[in-house]
């Protein structure tokens, strides 16, 4: 896949568009206040040196007619391929400062902030000069447990976050805002690293401190051994997260990390349940409402509460799962979904949840799919022995597409099984554009996509490249560019692996487009 906007030589072209008008779309595109409609890009032509007359009809006809000219021609786009043989048009890495600006996204951004305000907290407390640290240490790491969970959390996410921002900013804030809570809402899974990993740095603080004022306060060795117990449970949980492994041991991580978790909270309870039971003489008081005015018990409740909402929704349900190869499983489920949505299922109750995007035509379709590649054991055996019921989640949790409706327009580029994230943005919303790359794709994942592309989707707002049919790869970052100017899109979404993704990435922030790809830390 290419990622470069150098120009190698190629086999074929893409369509000429009129100079004049890829020089004009350009200098919009520079310009940050002048992308909102067509009437607006119309006013912001160069007429006069003492400012912008009031809009005419005729520029704002002319500006449509404009982008209308260019959908047309994107309709017999000409897609430009390297070489045969040739993988990539780059000639040489990207700079290291844009290779660390697409390393040190959001993502590290949110984990550096919510770990470093904590360890300088905790260093502050060590020093004795933070006195609600010392009185309320347990709460401070509740307080940071309860803001990952909820990070976490199917409906917190969607109804909370997502879909208020959403209704809130799309489309007639500056793109600048857009961009941002773009960038922090994908890439709010850092805060839910950085706060569990404080969280944990205050819990050992807390069970230090235990310890150093035991003997004063007459702590019992219970309160002492269970807090250690409790530190190496929850410390069990954070590791098995880490991502090499997470990568590497999805199984692992997958059963630790979750019932792990779930001991947790159940260590945590006790804890807090003999902690804020002490008396002076350090006996036990079994006072109710003692308990229930401390904040470490309502953190433990608000923890506990997020935790369970989504195993309320989990239901066995019918599917008819095809195989059109075996690379590929195509699983039906029953009931449209709306777009941007990504659903959890598996095998089991309560055993290894693979989230995937899912494909839909809409609410009133009576049906969705999720495209399931084989990449494991799991889901090989999708392939080799498919059910006829899985298990899932009722309530679907929102994904980067999910603000695709921030945009006036925008571009889904993605390979391969990649299509299963952004079709439904493409087919449900018509200021989309879809590229789909991939080595003999209709005979790889069926005709039940094809068809549903060629029947939602008009022929200027997709392209397809079969590398294998082509017989060479195409010069994607040529191509991508191309249709960034002529669509006017503002935005581009990446589904693809961890390499094509980074040289996408790498090669937008080479060339001002703004773009956001895939994370894997699920």
């Amino acid at each position: 896949m290419s990622s470069t906007g150098i120009s190698p030589q190629a086999s074929s072209t893409g369509v000429v568009f009129s100079s004049s008008r890829l020089a004009y779309a350009t200098s919009i595109k520079e310009d940050e206040k002048d992308t909102t409609d067509a009437a607006t890009l119309a006013a912001s032509a160069p007429n006069s040196a003492k400012g912008s007359p009031a809009v005419s009809i005729h520029d704002a006809e002319r500006a449509e007619s404009t982008t209308a000219d260019d959908e047309k021609a994107l309709a017999n786009y000409l897609v430009p391929a390297l070489e045969k043989g040739v993988k990539n048009a780059r000639l040489k890495p990207a700079s290291r400062w844009i290779q660390f600006r697409v390393w040190y996204n959001p993502y590290r951004i949110n984990f550096t902030l919510a770990f470093a305000l904590n360890m300088i907290g905790i260093l502050v407390a060590c020093l004795h000069k933070f006195p609600y640290a010392e009185k309320h240490n347990a709460a401070l790491a509740l307080g940071n447990i309860v803001a990952s969970v909820a990070c976490r959390n199917e409906l917190f996410l969607r109804y909370v976050l997502y879909w208020p921002i959403v209704k809130a900013f799309q489309k007639w804030t500056p793109l600048w805002m857009r961009i941002f809570w773009t960038g922090f809402l994908q890439h709010i899974g850092g805060i839910h690293s950085g706060c569990a990993a404080s969280g944990i740095a205050w819990f050992i603080f807390a069970v230090v401190r235990t310890f150093q004022h035991h003997v004063a306060k007459h702590t019992p060795k219970v309160v002492l051994a269970w807090g250690i117990v409790t530190v190496v449970v929850t410390v069990v949980t954070m590791i098995a997260a880490m991502p090499w492994i997470r990568a590497h041991h999805h199984n692992f991580f997958e059963r630790h990390h979750r019932f792990a978790g779930w001991a947790s909270v159940i260590f945590v309870w006790i804890f807090v349940c003999l902690t804020d039971s002490l008396d002076v003489e350090g006996g036990f008081t079994s006072s109710g409402r003692r308990l229930a005015q401390t904040q470490e018990f309502w953190f433990a409740l608000f923890i506990t509460v997020l935790i369970a909402i989504p195993w309320f929704t989990i239901r066995q349900v019918p599917v008819e799962i095809t195989t059109p190869s075996p690379r590929v499983a195509v699983i039906k489920f029953q009931r449209g979904i709306q777009q941007g949505l990504l659903g959890r299922i598996s095998r089991s109750a309560t055993m290894e949840y693979h989230g995937f995007g899912i494909i839909s035509e809409g609410v009133d379709s009576g049906c969705h799919y999720i495209i399931a590649g084989v990449q494991g054991d799991w889901t090989r055996g999708l392939v080799s022995d498919p059910p006829k019921q899985l298990w899932t989640r009722e309530m679907k949790f929102a994904g980067l597409p999910y603000l695709a409706h921030l945009y006036r327009r925008g571009i889904a580029i993605c390979t391969g099984s990649g299509i299963g994230a952004v079709l439904s943005t493409c087919v449900q919303l018509d200021n989309w554009f879809l590229i789909w790359i991939g080595s003999d794709m209709e005979k790889t994942f069926g005709p039940v996509l094809f068809d549903m592309i060629h029947r939602t989707i008009p022929k200027e707002r997709y392209i397809l490249f079969d590398t294998k049919k082509e017989g060479r790869r195409p010069d994607t970052m040529k191509m991508l560019k191309d249709i960034y100017v002529s669509f006017k899109a503002e935005v581009v979404l990446i589904t693809s692996n961890p390499v094509g993704n980074a040289e996408l990435m790498q090669g937008c922030k080479e060339n001002g487009m703004h773009s956001f790809g895939p994370l894997w830390d699920s």
